[in-house]
């Protein structure tokens, strides 16, 4: 099997309410996103894409679109947090996306996953194989396709 991985990074905060440490408190990471991808390798001649199984800038245009934009310098709070969800409504114009589970790195990476799956397997011939997402260089969450 042939992948291709496009690499995009975007700056986000969040806050895991109930952790040990200091995690439970207001802090931001610069995530890096991974998206992993098969298909077939394009063999029409005069194709600006021949012998690609998708143009890297595609891709790029693709998750920006469906993801990275929407989280990108945004707050990414558990619906269920309801003292940060008080203080972030607070804040004019402020860009908050509001999800249905705990923001940890592994939560975020199946809302990736989820959100990107359809996006290139309907709007393309391509299989999403794996999304990985790095908190920090050190710390990462994988999701892969069945």
């Amino acid at each position: 099997m042939l992948t291709i991985t496009r690499k995009l990074e975007f700056d986000a905060g969040h806050r895991i309410p109930d952790h040990n440490s200091q995690c439970r408190n207001l802090h931001g990471h610069r995530y890096a996103l991974h998206i992993t991808l098969t298909g077939e390798v394009i063999a029409q001649a005069g194709r600006p894409d021949t012998g690609m199984i998708m143009d890297f800038s595609d891709i790029k245009a693709l998750a920006n679109e469906h993801l990275v934009e929407r989280w990108d310098h945004a707050f990414l709070v558990y619906e269920k947090d309801a003292t940060v969800r008080q203080f972030l409504d607070s804040l004019p114009d402020h860009k908050t996306v509001v999800i249905d589970r705990i923001p940890t790195v592994e939560n975020l990476a199946q809302i990736a996953f989820d959100t990107l799956k359809p996006v290139f397997e309907l709007k393309t011939e391509l299989k999403l194989v794996k999304v990985t997402l790095y908190e920090t260089p050190n710390c990462w969450a994988e999701v892969t396709g069945a």
